[in-house]
């Protein structure tokens, strides 16, 4: 794709040279986000930074001499474009080697096409290359940085003299030249005819990022260098945006090691079954090639060493660059992720079938013990409808219909703990084991506990050497079946009774809360909601809350009551943050954090935690403890009063699942009034630094900035 076939990228409105645009990754975004809004190429340039301070608090864009890559794909963005920044004062985005002077800021649309991703990528990659950057440093003018992008996306010769746009989908050679190797992969060679022979180790790798824009293709790119530097032949296959080429199944074959660059699961990771592994985040193949080659050259050499396995993690996380308890942690989040699609439906079903046939819905129905639910299903039909009508008969579909989703909730938990630890082969065991939690009564402790086993044991028997052709029968056949019968058989012979006693015990005890005690754990609750808006300790209690929510009763309404105090507290920030910027100390906030903060009340309403992330982002340290004040004043009440929710999400919208709703939303406003206070307090007179000051005064200069991110989260 030529610059003269489409519109052009980038233009000089679009450039800054020798500017200082703010001390942070987050102050330099703002303003590249506001350029690319004020030339008519995003809607909305607060959205768009918003994504990007998203993308870049996952992981940093900082690459190493001196560069940083802020990307994102925006709704917001209506065509492809790139913003630059030479920076007269550093700022840090997270590079190994130290700050950056030399920004380039990618916008993409939701739907970008191919050509453009491939456009994109292929400049991101010219930026590891010393003579494109050292030409981006000398340039005079925004026309000269314009016109050396353009060379570069339009595969003219730049400056150095080597053609740049071919990388996209071909090969680059150890003597710089370009060919094109089998099935697409980016490979290092002897020359540009072919592979290279002799006593060179074959080093096969896979690069992927979420985005698919710019690390992918600079990760691969500064692979094939390093294995050239190291005298091995790499070839490597960029799961991107643009089009993926598999490597060849032959090339495959020969490997003598794989190496994976990546922050997302690897396509059709199968092929590299038995292959030595070495394994990191995407910009660990960008700051240090060097030493993955290098481990990849000592592990084609050790017997013992990490091989792929199709019980294997996806990214393989579980290596020597993952401490145990962080993999702990990954495994659990990923299993609690999963698990909570099953319960925010199911319970939303529920709540729609209390709304249309009334609480009597959950009651027994005669001697048989079957719902009032299921009794009514069965007995009728949309011809022969019950004596309460249509809307009784459709709610006792909904609560039905949401009870068998709720029934999921252990089995996937444990299913997707096993998930994250082994991969596909490990998510039928660690279904079996967390159904056997629930016919053991072993509840959502044995789901946990189910789904580390099943994963471990899959991914452990994965590990077993085998023959070539019994390879392809383990990750269908084998590793299931003897994971499932060593993780459900400890479940059901040894562990089920014991966690199961233990639920029972639980039970009982938040069963006889009453009084203080009670409000205590009201506290605890509001606390980890607002700690870090949905992180991990969000989530655990989050997750505690909805895994009760399928043992409540009429008799035992406790497990309600503490997902009332857990979705009341976790709509305090957002309501608190959008009171503090909008009513009671506007000069405290930028106009964007103004804008913010009127959607916030919407989002806080509506249970969406992350409307308090943007001022989270800016000012941590005065906004998280504001929140955590209110959010467990709020909790505290909750419990206190005894209010119950029979839905697991949906705010104020879901009134008529809420019992004492007004008493509830009294203490949720409550709430939002006593962290909105607090944390004007605290700008008022605990200050950050000096410069707050002159942020305070001169809001203004940066039209259109904004601060914070979006995140999913649980709540």
């Amino acid at each position: 794709m030529s610059a003269d076939s489409s519109p052009r990228l980038i233009s000089a409105q679009l450039v800054g040279l020798d500017e200082d645009l703010g001390a942070t990754s987050t102050d330099v975004i703002r303003v590249l986000a506001a350029r690319v809004a004020a030339t008519g190429r995003a809607a909305d340039g607060a959205a768009l930074a918003d994504d990007a301070i998203a993308r870049e608090a996952s992981v940093g864009t900082g690459v190493p001499g001196g560069i940083a890559i802020p990307h994102a794909r925006s709704a917001s963005v209506s065509e492809p474009t790139l913003a630059f920044s030479r920076l007269a004062r550093k700022v840090p985005f997270g590079a190994p080697d130290g700050d950056a002077d030399i920004v380039f800021m990618i916008a993409v649309p939701e739907g970008a096409d191919k050509d453009h991703l491939t456009v994109l990528s292929t400049l991101a990659r010219a930026l590891i290359r010393e003579d494109f950057t050292a030409a981006l440093r000398a340039a005079t003018t925004p026309d000269e940085i314009v016109e050396l992008v353009d060379h570069e996306v339009s595969g003219e010769v730049s400056a150095a003299g080597v053609g740049n746009a071919s990388r996209a989908s071909g090969a680059t050679t150890a003597t710089g030249q370009q060919a094109r190797p089998a099935a697409g992969s980016h490979a290092a060679t002897d020359d540009a005819s072919g592979p290279a022979t002799g006593a060179r180790k074959v080093i096969v790798g896979v690069t992927a990022c979420p985005t698919g824009i710019a690390h992918t293709y600079m990760a691969a790119d500064a692979l094939v260098a390093a294995a050239q530097r190291a005298g091995a032949e790499m070839h490597v296959e960029t799961q991107g945006s643009s089009q993926v080429e598999p490597l060849d199944p032959e090339l495959i074959a020969r490997a003598d090691a794989v190496v994976f660059a990546v922050d997302v699961d690897v396509r059709d990771r199968g092929r590299f079954a038995g292959k030595p592994l070495v394994s990191g985040p995407v910009k660990r193949g960008v700051d240090a090639p060097d030493e993955m080659i290098a481990e990849a050259i000592r592990a084609s050499e050790d017997p013992n060493a990490t091989r792929v396995q199709g019980a294997a993690s996806s990214t393989e996380t579980t290596t020597s660059n993952e401490h145990f308890g962080q993999a702990l942690k990954r495994w659990l989040l990923t299993g609690v992720s999963y698990m909570i699609p099953f319960v925010a439906g199911g319970g939303l079903l529920i709540a729609l079938g209390f709304l249309l046939s009334g609480y009597e819905i959950a009651s027994t129905h005669g001697d048989d013990g079957v719902s009032n639910a299921a009794w009514t299903l069965t007995h009728s039909t949309l011809l022969n409808l019950p004596a309460e009508g249509l809307g009784y008969y459709l709610g006792a579909a909904a609560f039905q219909i949401g009870q068998v989703s709720l029934g999921f909730l252990v089995a996937a938990l444990a299913g997707y703990i096993a998930y994250a630890m082994a991969d596909r082969p490990g998510i039928a065991p660690g279904f079996v084991a967390g159904s056997i939690a629930v016919f053991m009564n072993a509840g959502f402790l044995g789901g946990l506990v189910g789904g580390l086993i099943a994963g471990a044991a899959a991914y452990w028997i994965g590990r077993i050497p085998t023959w070539r052709w019994l390879r392809g029968l383990m990750p269908v056949v084998i590793i299931p079946l003897f994971a499932s019968i060593i993780a459900s058989g400890l479940m059901l012979l040894v562990l089920g009774g014991p966690i199961a006693w233990l639920m029972t015990q639980l039970t009982g005890f938040l069963n006889s809360l009453s009084g203080a005690s009670a409000i205590l754990l009201g506290i605890i609750l509001g606390l980890m909601m607002a700690f870090d808006l949905g992180g991990p300790v969000n989530k655990v209690a989050y997750a505690f809350a909805v895994a009760g929510l399928g043992a409540g009763t009429a008799t035992n309404v406790v497990p309600f009551e503490i997902m009332a105090a857990v979705m009341g507290a976790g709509m305090v920030p957002p309501l608190a943050m959008a009171l503090a910027s909008t009513l009671f100390y506007r000069k405290g906030f930028t106009k964007p954090e103004r804008e913010n903060g009127k959607a916030a009340y919407l989002l806080g309403f509506s249970f969406i935690s992350e409307g308090a992330i943007p001022f989270a982002a800016a000012d941590p340290l005065r906004v998280i403890p504001a929140s955590m004040v209110g959010a467990a004043v709020t909790g505290a009440i909750s419990m206190a009063v005894g209010v119950t929710s029979r839905a697991p999400h949906g705010g104020v919208f879901v009134f008529f699942a809420i019992g004492d709703f007004w008493i509830w939303l009294g203490a949720v406003v409550l709430g939002a009034f006593i962290s909105a206070g607090v944390l004007v307090a605290l700008k008022k007179w605990v200050r950050r630094r000096p410069a707050d000051e002159d942020a305070a005064a001169g809001e203004a200069t940066a039209a259109g900035e904004t601060v914070g991110q979006h995140a999913p989260v649980a709540a």
